[in-house]
């Protein structure tokens, strides 16, 4: 992986660690690159929908493309490393998926008031049960690539309390594959 941002980057493994003052602010850096390569890669298309699920759906099935490569493994290998830890690295990792959580509660909170999610527990507790069906069933589907947009976008669907087959209907957009 860190030969990756190294090449991304413009360096080697070796001269990346000289930009850096240590490993921590070189970790930093690294999941600063994950966000906003998710932001373009991902958060644009979520940005494209004025539906409610749409954007939920689109979201689903943008970020298992985008976990399809080792880059989505640093935040996930982050999370899990600092993972109950007052930490700088733990609180950035935390901070990023309480952005995402809170942006998908406020889509199931406009889904809500359109009609299009049911009503049912808060709507925090729904954005928490959706970003654990779409993280879960991404690393599940890992490497079952003629399906895995599309059952793990029934999973979020499920999550949502959504028939699952609305993830087939015009909320469904195949997401794009972009690369940065």
């Amino acid at each position: 992986m860190l030969e990756q941002v190294a090449r991304e980057a413009g360096y080697t493994r070796g001269a990346l660690y000289h930009q850096f003052k240590d490993k921590q602010e070189l970790a930093l850096a690294a999941l600063q690159w994950v966000l906003d390569t998710w932001e373009q890669e991902v958060g644009r298309q979520v940005e494209q929908e004025s539906d409610p699920v749409a954007a939920l759906l689109t979201l689903a099935r943008a970020h298992t493309v985008f976990c399809r490569r080792d880059i989505a493994r640093v935040a996930m290998a982050l999370r899990l490393e600092f993972s109950g830890q007052d930490h700088p690295i733990a609180h950035e990792v935390e901070k990023g998926y309480q952005a995402l959580t809170d942006t998908c509660a406020g889509f199931v909170e406009a889904g809500r008031e359109a009609g299009s999610i049911p009503d049912g527990p808060a709507a925090r507790d729904v954005a928490l049960a959706y970003v654990g069906a779409v993280e879960g069933t991404s690393i599940a589907l890992a490497g079952h690539v003629a399906q895995d947009a599309a059952l793990v976008a029934a999973a979020a669907a499920g999550a949502l309390g959504l028939d699952p087959c609305v993830t087939h209907s015009s909320h469904a957009a195949a997401p794009k594959e972009t690369h940065t």
